[in-house]
Parts: structure tokens; C-alpha cells; sequence
């Protein structure tokens, strides 16, 4: 039972949803994306699993999003995918896979949703934010652990 993270380290989001993973007693697969980039292909097949439009998939802050006039309504969906071929950065991240689907988790919890074994123990965010309490269970917002 394979788990993979579109990951990039510089991210605390992504920083979180691997912690989280990992936190269920997964050692996932790790794709650091902005060295491996998907192919054109892979990211059109994940874009259709997580079930969304490709826009919703497309990371502004930080990365060449206005420079690019990507928020232009009019921009396909081909010509959208071309700039995040172009530019990876702008592929929004964490994307996980498991076998219980596809997901790009943000906030980091929602990777909970798609994770096959349950959370072994307390998990907080790199902010401090509980996740998951001491019996594995999602901590409801704004609940210490």
C-alpha cells in the first residue's frame, strides 16, 4: 500500500502533511516536485483524480502567477497546465496519492481524509496547532490536544 507526497520542503504545509503521514506509520513516497517535476501527462491524471478544475490547482503566492497573467479568466485549461509545465512552482502542493485517493491537502489535515491506518499518536502543526490528539483522533479547530 504505496502513499506519495508531491512535496517541497521549503513548505510548511507540505512539511505537515509528511509529518502527518508519517504519524500513521507511512513512509511515503517523496517526490520533491520542483526537482522531478510530473510530466505534462501525470499532472492532467492527478489534477482529474483530485477532482477539481485545473485552476484550482495553481499556487499564486510566491511564484510568477501575475507576471504570467494567469488570472486571466479566458486562459484554457491547456495553456494553464503550459505554465505550470513551465513553471513548476506554480503547481499548489501538497498533492498526496494513497489508495483511498487523491488529494491536494490544504489546510494539512486534509490529508486525514486519503490516509489508509489511522493516526498512532499526537500530532501538532509546525505552529503548534493540534492536529490529532494522544489516541489519534482530528483535534476540532481551536480544541487543545
Amino acid at each position: 500500500m504505496t502513499v506519495t507526497i508531491y512535496h517541497n520542503s521549503a513548505c510548511g504545509t507540505s512539511r505537515n502533511v509528511l509529518g502527518l503521514i508519517r504519524n500513521s506509520g507511512k513512509e511515503p513516497t517523496i517526490i520533491e516536485y520542483l526537482k522531478r517535476p510530473p510530466s505534462r501527462k501525470e499532472l492532467e491524471d492527478l489534477i482529474l483524480r483530485i477532482g477539481v478544475p485545473v485552476r484550482d490547482v495553481l499556487r499564486q503566492k510566491g511564484t510568477p502567477y501575475a507576471a504570467l497573467g494567469l488570472g486571466d479568466p479566458s486562459l484554457t485549461d491547456d495553456q494553464l497546465l503550459d505554465a505550470m509545465m513551465a513553471h513548476p512552482i506554480l503547481i499548489n502542493r501538497p498533492i498526496v496519492v494513497t489508495p483511498l485517493g487523491v488529494k491536494l491537502c490544504r489546510p494539512s489535515e486534509a490529508v486525514l481524509d486519503i490516509l489508509p491506518n489511522p493516526q498512532r499518536g499526537a500530532f501538532a502543526k509546525e505552529d503548534g496547532e493540534p492536529v490529532v490528539d494522544e489516541r489519534g483522533r482530528r483535534v476540532a479547530k481551536g480544541v487543545a490536544a
